[in-house]
């Protein structure tokens, strides 16, 4: 029998029977929509989760900040520690210039933070101002509602210039556009540049990350770094330099490099210490990662539950089929029709009906997918792998069902089967 003959002799026996074949396909139905929905759910969480971290600069990343020593000679974990002569510069802008120009990396910027006093007439509010780089913007992934971030020259000759965050500027300036106009904060003036915009991560994602932190840093004045390390802090000292590593491989060798580099340039003294930040979010990721997959087991046991009813249900069908069918099987056995060819008859009937079951449990797994992502308000694509899994493991279902029920049809003697309801 040939394949095309097959399926189509599939197609007539399943529109002859009608309902049967849609009770019949209930069961597949459902298992699909669970192991489709399951897997799209799952990795779809698993996506935003990892787009977030990278959005709020988490991954692959250390902290470089200044450690603030005892007058006393101490020891931690086997290392002993003394302090620093009085000529070892504390972590500065030198430094991060040095790993910027000298190690490989994906980002790097530097952050100091003061609170400071903005002035307005007669008042005076209390503020947080920030010295940074513009690649702190764009690895926090904080936009622009208006006017520009830092450049090269702001940078590198320390222009007394300013970028308000969001709330700030709602706040001070009710709405108005505050662009080019001067602040006062702490007896410097300052020329707005830019502000950023509200924040784009968390806006209609449904879950929150680390929403404190970005409130608040959408409530500072940010100033160029060199401007801050130069004429606002102590001792031009830095608070912290970040540094991201280009990808998960290198970032063990990054942070090496950078405490090598860094020791060099401080006589040898480690008067900064590290916060792996990155090695904290890939543990936090693996973590994830496991109760995910425990997730994933308790789902498919339930799915699978559901494509094994399926399966009970086409293999029932079949049994009976074979009975209504037995003059069909007698007749096609006398005119020449083979075992091979009554077995891919009925083979192809039970694959017919799993694939059917598939595409509508594909079908109501998205519109049950684009019904969670209105509630939730996060995106649940539906990738390519859950509609191939749900996919494979019905056309297997539907294959161990009807394969019994085919080597009975297919040994069946013609002369029984002929003369079977005489």
């Amino acid at each position: 029998m040939h394949l095309n003959d097959a399926f189509r002799s599939a197609l007539q026996s399943i529109s002859n029977h009608k309902m049967r074949s849609f009770l019949t396909l209930t069961g597949i139905v459902i298992g699909v929509l669970a192991v489709v929905t399951m897997f799209s759910s799952v990795y779809a969480l698993k996506a935003m989760i990892k787009k977030n971290m990278e959005g709020m600069g988490w991954n692959n990343s250390i902290l470089v900040s200044p450690r603030y020593e005892q007058p006393s000679v101490r020891k931690q974990r086997g290392v002993v520690y003394r302090n620093a002569p009085k000529d070892v510069p504390p972590l500065n802008y030198s430094d991060l210039d040095a790993i910027r120009q000298t190690i490989p990396h994906k980002t790097i910027y530097g952050m100091t933070q003061t609170s400071s006093y903005y002035r307005i007439g007669k008042k005076s509010i209390q503020i947080s101002l920030r010295g940074t780089t513009q690649a702190y913007f764009k690895n926090k992934t904080y936009p622009l509602k208006s006017g520009r971030y830092f450049n090269s020259v702001d940078e590198a000759s320390a222009n007394p210039v300013a970028i308000l965050g969001y709330f700030f500027a709602e706040e001070q300036f009710k709405g108005a556009n505050p662009v080019g106009r001067m602040i006062n904060i702490d007896g410097n003036r300052f020329r707005i540049i830019g502000v950023l915009d509200n924040d784009k991560l968390n806006a209609g994602s449904g879950m929150n990350f680390g929403n404190w932190e970005r409130r608040n840093d959408l409530k500072a004045v940010y100033v160029p770094l060199k401007y801050a390390t130069t004429y606002i802090t102590p001792n031009h000292m830095l608070g912290y330099i970040y540094v991201q590593s280009q990808d998960d491989a290198s970032f063990a060798g990054m942070k090496n490099s950078v405490r090598q580099l860094l020791l060099s340039r401080h006589s040898m003294y480690q008067n900064f210490e590290f916060q792996e930040i990155g090695q904290i979010m890939m543990q936090v990721s693996e973590e994830i990662d496991k109760n995910m997959k425990k997730w994933n087991v308790t789902l498919f046991v339930i799915a699978s539950i559901s494509l094994i009813v399926g399966g009970i249900g086409l293999f029932s069908t079949l049994l009976i089929s074979i009975q209504e069918k037995m003059l069909e099987i007698g007749v096609r056995k006398s005119i020449g029709a083979t075992e091979s060819d009554i077995f891919f008859y009925f083979i192809f009937e039970a694959i017919t009906l799993a694939i059917l079951g598939a595409l509508i449990g594909i079908a109501l797994a998205s519109l049950a997918l684009m019904g969670m992502q209105a509630a939730l308000k996060f995106p649940l694509p539906m990738p390519v792998q859950g509609m191939a899994v749900g996919m494979f493991f019905s056309i297997l279902i539907g294959f161990i069902s009807g394969l019994y029920p085919a080597l009975k049809a297919s040994g069946l003697d013609p002369i029984k089967a002929i003369y079977y309801f005489d």
